[in-house]
């Protein structure tokens, strides 16, 4: 080579768009053509080659569309490098002149409605035209390998910079929701920055600073919504705002970033305030600490055990906690909460950029000047740290900002003084690589007597790769089309059978928290059932790495992660702003390229094309390599293998035994499982469609559907409502359906098919039968002559989701389908066939009596639950069919019992049918004829949906009050309140119709005030008495008023016991207002310490009791009215969320909802009064014979104190709970007063 200079060209494959006639406008005025690169790589003396290579493109611009002038510039081109190609140096530069040819000729044949991407391959028309062969492998290589290591282009519209303190900024314009706006102060400082004595002094100054803030406080009346979290890498503080002040034009921008500026960089450590939020991480920190958590935080501790991420939980130490003074604190926000180690994001309806940027150096730029000289700015803001999500694959990648806009503003003269880590987190890993390691740790065995089933973690950790190139994309494509594949092979073929496994799950994703890619596979099981579990496991990854996937599971997955991503893309305009900030967020701490959706898709269409089985194979194999091939010597060792179990287990006949297991015999469970034969996965036969259209023909014949008028009082056979855009049907088999057009999510469509009856028909001698038969159609899987496996391939090859469940009231199945190759016709298909043939199998069943058995057994290991339960139990009478189905009643149930339970539910009069989507009047009305109207018209079987009375415990009754002990080795404590309430529609559970109850004329008081006014004021108030007159009136009084009753309770529970008190880390009042059944009641959920959780149910009951001592102020029902306001304006844009609105106005068995509950929702929440709360208020039941609770206490000494005779159960909920004392409040609540 010697002095032969080494160049890189770079050949730019332009696909221009909308290009006008030559002899129109000069090629200046051409459109910038989209283009990606090609790299070759070669030797040439010719330095002017890159130069001439740009000329020759653009000349060839203007002879593109004449023929007449090809040859003459051909011949040019052979011209230009005659002398070079004569030294023999360059002949690879001929071939690829050629080569350019070709590809600008093929080029410039793509026509304006073809995809944006370059073609990476040659179609044999261009190549016998042109005729040239193409027998160089190495060149198509180079040109392969360029195009893959070719960057992916960045996010236009995100727009970056700096400030002069160095605080970091991205501003993203994103129209959902309207008019709002998300703004997040990312502060690069988490619990992995503490030293010893400090760990949770991040958690502690997130809650100072931002429950301090009185410029947050500011914002409360403006419909404003803040928040913030901690974690190990960073602490966020984020406030999602309207544009502007209700009423005013006054840009709300600067207040929020005001507020951020004093939470971050300005806050005040005042002592009452760190006393108030040390009590609530006090509580937190209990309230946390669930066995679920505990199991998280041994994973986490196993896994990382080299570095400082397994001592560092956010969360802190409870010793450490308490002791930490004012000065403590502010060292450490001194040290980190500076801007220079800041971001901040907004994303949102931004009109206007500049004027965004000017905002946010008006509030931030003179912050930390004072203090500190800055850094100049890097390359990548986040350095090595990275995730990006395998195989769930998002849409819009993450990492470089080389093609993002930026206005970097800094003196780059000036030293640093103070900088953030250029890796986050700080930490160093030991890899599960070759060559890492020589002796893998022993299994870890985390045993505790709360644990109910066995898992076993298989950990593998390696260092994130940036999504930043084609290349890249692709690998990242190919993981997730292998790890797909064994994900359904799992899910499928043993779901058919009863498998040994509850779940077998292997995920392979980064984390920007963590620092790392972590590949995990996870097995639970049943205790006894273990040993097979794993080896099951361990067989089928095995058998994908050593057979990998079939060309059908490729050709497969393919096409629908194709189909996924362009779905993403359609929606590019509906992605909420504050799911584009937190993938941004995300993507920026992980080095990933950031894309919009559409950029996303079009990347990935180009390099789907260069997909080959071989390398899908090859690239998948290695992420398996650390349990495909465990204990060979060249195997990358596992990162940690952790199994959870129980301490006690329960077999029949012997009632609860001792759990033994030994590290030894799970390492051999692993090695015999991976020991066994294996057979290639055979390919299976995917139906194309489950109605073949003769079988359909022969349907509309048998059947003749067609519409019929919508109800009695209307003739007609289509009710078409303008202000909604809902339309009402009828079929002649009397299924009613609803439907809406809506261009608010692109190219999808949702389909929700609710049943009346639900748990409430269930018979006292089949309890369980509706819940256990729900779960053993979902189990089952098959419908028709298809079975499962090809059911699951259906809905994978048209990208429906379909979920079913049972509830109180209803049985409801619903489907998310996309409008692309005929999705919304096979989610129609499939809920015909569901109907109409679905097939019942005992294996289905055994599995879902099993695992309703294991969440009984479950119940006396979680505090939570256990408490709940015992207080259901009590305030419904004993009533089973609101808690986990019993032993004894699953013992008793059979396949018809169960089977007759459900489908005697699905006949016409008593299902509903609701489709909401971006689909035409023709497309909607035809499958809803074909398959809804072909359904067979079943007729009600009498008393098959009318349920047994409901009704709650007459008072007095000693278990109004009660207690439930759990041994543990961490002490908790939790609480639940509950009480009677009406339904949404005004009906109690006494058989009330409150509506009778209603004055709808004004108070004496009000009337005499209205005499007083003025004329002009009469008016006005005339109007507020006719429309508070209409609200009293309306079907919606008793939803609206209880909703907003149960904001302003939620308001008072925190301000009051939580903050106030400081008794309590979290409290809610939740509403169950019913729709079918004539009741509903509240439930008031509170979490503490033992020492304090009597005092926070006093508390709690004094607010909710407090509403007469204490009167509802204008203000409270005002920000009240807001906040459900701003959900209903959030939503409305959501298909599913129309699906919620629309339900039951065609229901026969809720007659008082009608289309003026949607149409006049708005009109009603402003209409309301206090005085109208209040009326709500009188039929919540809260007085002391009506209210009901059950305190919930975990520790070691747990339920000691009580006495013996305090012991027995009452044998009115004799309800068989092996380890929960449960007992009357009486003496042990007085010794604990004491």
């Amino acid at each position: 080579m010697s002095s032969v200079s080494k160049l890189t060209v770079h050949v730019f494959v332009f696909v221009l768009l909308n290009l006008k006639p030559l002899d129109s406008n000069p090629i200046v005025d051409y459109p910038l053509p989209k283009f990606h690169s090609v790299t070759h790589k070669f030797n040439s003396p010719n330095v002017g080659l890159y130069a001439s290579l740009c000329l020759i493109f653009t000349l060839l611009e203007y002879h593109r569309h004449s023929s007449s002038l090809r040859f003459q510039f051909e011949t040019t081109l052979l011209t230009l490098f005659l002398p070079s190609a004569n030294s023999g140096k360059d002949s690879f530069c001929l071939l690829l002149l050629f080569d350019i040819m070709i590809i600008y000729v093929q080029c410039a044949a793509i026509g304006p409605d073809e995809p944006h991407v370059a073609s990476t391959t040659w179609s044999d028309a261009i190549v016998e035209k042109n005729g040239l062969k193409f027998l160089d492998l190495e060149v198509e290589r180079a040109e392969l390998e360029g195009f893959l290591g070719s960057p992916l282009p960045s996010h236009l519209k995100l727009h970056r910079g700096q400030l002069k303190n160095g605080l970091r900024y991205l501003i993203l314009p994103n129209k959902v929701p309207a008019h709002r706006f998300e703004a997040h102060m990312e502060v690069h400082v988490g619990s992995i920055d503490e030293e010893d004595d400090e760990q949770g002094i991040a958690h502690m100054i997130e809650h100072v600073a931002f429950l301090g803030s009185k410029k947050r406080e500011k914002l409360l009346g403006t419909g404003a919504r803040s928040n913030a979290y901690t974690d190990f890498h960073h602490t966020v503080f984020h406030i999602h705002s309207p544009t502007s002040s209700k009423g005013s034009e006054e840009d709300l921008l600067p207040s929020v970033l005001d507020a951020l500026n004093e939470i971050a960089f300005h806050p005040k450590f005042l002592s009452s305030r760190i006393e108030k939020e040390r009590r609530a991480i006090l509580s937190e920190l209990q309230m946390m600490n669930t066995i679920e958590y505990r199991v998280d935080c041994q994973l986490l501790q196993y896994l990382h055990s080299e570095n400082k991420l397994s001592k560092r939980f956010p969360i802190g130490l409870e010793e450490q906690i308490k002791k930490w003074d004012a000065e403590k604190i502010r060292k450490f926000h001194e040290r980190w909460y500076f801007p220079a180690n800041a971001t901040l994001y907004i994303v949102g309806d931004i009109e206007d950029v500049p004027k965004t940027v000017y905002q946010i150096e008006a509030v931030f730029g003179r912050t930390g000047l004072e203090n500190e000289t800055v850094p100049a700015p890097t390359p990548s803001a986040f350095g090595a740290m990275a995730s990006f999500l395998v195989p769930k694959l998002p849409v819009g990648l993450a990492g470089s900002i080389s093609g993002e806009r930026s206005s970097i503003s800094i003196d780059e003269s000036k030293p640093m003084r103070r900088k953030r880590h250029a890796v986050r987190p700080p930490v160093e890993h030991r890899w599960s690589l070759p060559g890492f390691g020589v002796d893998a740790d022993p299994p870890q065995i985390f045993q505790h007597e709360l644990l109910q089933n066995f898992s076993i973690n298989m950990f593998c950790k390696v260092p994130v790769d940036k999504v930043q190139t084609f290349g890249d994309l692709r690998t990242v494509l190919m993981k997730r089309i292998f790890l797909s594949a064994l994900h359904f092979r799992v899910n499928t073929r043993y779901k058919s059978s009863n498998p040994p496994f509850t779940a077998i799950e292997l995920d392979h994703s980064d984390s920007g928290r963590e620092g790392c890619t972590v590949t995990t596979l996870t097995v639970t099981a049943e205790p006894k059932n273990w040993q097979s579990a794993i080896k099951v496991a361990v067989q089928e990854v095995r058998r994908l790495k050593e057979f990998g996937v079939t060309k059908g599971e490729l050709a497969r997955y393919l096409d629908a992660l194709l189909k996924d991503s362009e779905h993403l893309a359609t929606m590019i305009d509906n992605v909420p702003s504050v799911d584009n900030l937190d993938f941004i967020m995300e993507s920026d701490a992980l080095g990933h390229t950031v894309m919009d959706q559409r950029q996303g898709h079009e990347c990935l269409v180009s390099v789907a094309e260069t997909v080959t089985l071989e390398e899908v194979n090859a690239t998948g194999a290695k992420v398996l390599e650390f349990i495909s091939d465990f204990g060979k010597p060249s195997a990358p060792l596992p990162a940690a293998i952790v199994a959870c179990v129980p301490k006690k287990v329960h077999v029949d006949g012997a009632g609860e035994t001792d759990f033994t297991i030994s590290p030894d015999e799970i390492t051999d469970a692993i090695r015999v499982g991976l020991a066994e034969p294996i057979q290639p996965e055979p390919e299976l036969e995917v139906p194309k469609e489950l109605i073949l259209p003769s079988q359909l023909h022969e349907l509309s014949l048998q059947h003749k559907p067609t519409f019929i008028p919508v109800n009695e009082e209307i003739n007609n056979t289509k009710v078409y409502d303008q202000e909604t855009g809902i339309t009402q049907r009828r079929l002649s088999n009397g299924i009613p359906v609803n439907y809406k057009i809506t261009k608010n999510e692109a190219k999808s469509g949702v389909m929700r098919l609710i049943v009346g009856g639900g748990r409430a028909v269930e018979s006292s001698n089949a309890k369980g039968d509706v819940i256990v038969g729900v779960r053993t159609l979902s189990e089952g899987g098959r419908v028709g002559n298809f079975s499962r496996e090809q059911v699951e391939l259906f809905c994978v090859n048209h990208l429906i989701n379909c979920s079913l469940e049972s509830t109180e009231e209803f049985i409801s199945m619903e489907f998310r389908f996309t409008l692309r190759d005929g999705g919304m016709r096979a989610a129609f298909q499939l809920l015909h066939m569901v109907i109409e043939h679905s097939v019942w199998l005992d294996d289905a069943f055994d599995r879902a009596r099993q695992l309703y058995l294991s969440y009984y057994r479950s119940i006396p290991k979680s505090l939570e639950r256990s408490t709940a339960h015992k207080l259901m139990l009590a305030m419904l009478n004993g009533d089973e069919r609101f808690v986990e189905p019993t032993p004894q009643m699953l013992q008793k149930l059979t396949l018809k019992d169960v089977k007759d339970a459900v489908m005697n539910q699905f006949v016409g009069d008593n299902m509903e049918v609701s489709i909401v989507g971006d689909f035409s009047e023709g497309e909607i009305e035809a499958c809803i004829l074909d398959y809804l109207g072909t359904v067979t018209a079943g007729r009600s079987i009498e008393d098959a949906h009318r349920s047994n009375p409901i009704t709650f415990r007459s008072s007095p009754s000693n278990l109004q009050s009660q207690q439930v002990f759990l041994k543990d080795t961490d002490e908790r404590a939790c609480a639940y309140i509950a009480g009677p309430a009406p339904n949404r529609w005004g009906f109690t559970v006494d058989g009330q119709d409150l509506f009778e109850t209603i004055s709808s004329t004004l108070s004496t008081d009000e009337e005499s005030d209205r005499v007083k006014k003025r004329p002009a004021v009469t008016k006005v108030y005339q109007r507020k008495k006719d429309l508070q007159k209409k609200l009293r009136g309306h079907p919606l009084f008793f939803g609206i008023t209880l909703g907003l009753l149960a904001e302003i309770i939620n308001s008072r529970l925190f301000t009051t016991v939580r903050d106030s008190l400081g008794l309590t880390y979290d409290v809610s009042f939740e509403l169950n207002l019913f729709d079918r059944l004539k009741l509903g009641w509240y439930v008031i959920s509170v979490t503490s310490t033992p020492t304090k959780v009597y005092k926070a149910v006093d508390a709690c009951k004094n607010v909710l009791r407090g509403l007469h001592s204490s009167r509802i102020a204008q203000r409270e029902l005002d920000r009240a009215k807001r906040t459900l306001l701003m959900k209903h304006e959030a939503e409305s844009k959501a298909n599913a969320y129309w699906l919620g609105l629309m339900a039951h106005i065609q229901a026969s068995s809720v007659p008082r909802k009608d289309l003026s509950c949607i149409k006049e929702l708005q009109l009603l929440y402003e209409a309301a009064t206090i005085e109208d709360i209040y009326i709500a208020y009188e039929h919540l039941k809260v007085d002391e014979d009506s209210l009901f609770s059950c305190i919930g206490v975990a520790g070691s000494q747990a339920g000691e104190v009580a006495s013996a005779s305090l012991e027995e159960e009452d044998e009115e909920l004799a309800t068989g709970m092996p380890g929960v004392l449960s007992v009357g409040r009486g003496t042990f609540l007085r010794a604990k007063q004491i």
